[in-house]
């Protein structure tokens, strides 16, 4: 892989970070069909088209001492994964997800590698054995679900670092990748419409 850049693009506000494996737009518009044909109840919090990913770790907020290193100490071995997602289940707490069928030795080791990128960071990785999946909904008890679907095959070779935002919504950061990382563009705003956003440039 390519030498990192030290600095990562920042977060507006305070940033709650995760790192996913980021859908392709055919993925995603295969996830979306898995999506809307499921029966919602009223009451349902379904994930928008453009936040159906799979969540690998999720961070939260990063101390300011650590932004220079984050995006080297993320950047690790990515062999090509492909996945299975099955049927649509319903899970506890009210979730409705697209579990995946079994985990890939390779997203295995991505998820492994990360964890320790995280932990010698000091960042909190999660306890709990990694099950990955796809949320679709969430408070979604009474959901009706397909009885029978295709498995929905999913090849990627790259991860993303996400910021969730409580106004803008999820952007992606950075991605990692076969080629190493690339930095997202800066989003544009009401005063800089009429021109390209500036690429950001590493320290």
């Amino acid at each position: 892989m390519s030498a990192a850049p030290t600095t990562p693009v920042r977060a507006s506000r305070s940033p709650r970070l995760f790192i996913a494996l980021w859908p392709s737009p055919a993925v995603r518009a295969a996830l979306l069909e898995r999506r809307d044909a499921i029966r919602w109840p009223p009451h349902a919090a379904v994930v928008v088209e453009a936040r159906l990913h799979l969540t690998l770790h999720f961070i939260g907020t990063v101390p300011n001492a650590l932004w220079p290193h984050l995006l080297a100490a993320l950047q690790v071995p990515c062999g090509r994964i492909e996945i299975e997602l099955g049927a649509a289940r319903q899970w506890p707490h009210g979730l409705v997800v697209l579990p995946a069928l079994s985990t890939p030795p390779p997203l295995s080791a991505l998820h492994g590698a990360l964890a320790v990128a995280l932990a010698g960071l000091g960042l909190p990785v999660e306890r709990r054995a990694f099950r990955p999946h796809v949320t679709l909904a969430r408070r979604a008890d009474g959901a009706g679900l397909p009885a029978l679907a295709v498995p929905l095959h999913w090849r990627c070779e790259s991860y993303a670092l996400v910021n969730s935002d409580p106004v803008q919504g999820y952007r992606v950061l950075a991605r990692f990748g076969p080629r190493g990382i690339t930095l997202a563009r800066a989003p544009r705003t009401a005063t800089t419409q009429t021109r390209p956003a500036p690429a950001p440039t590493p320290r």
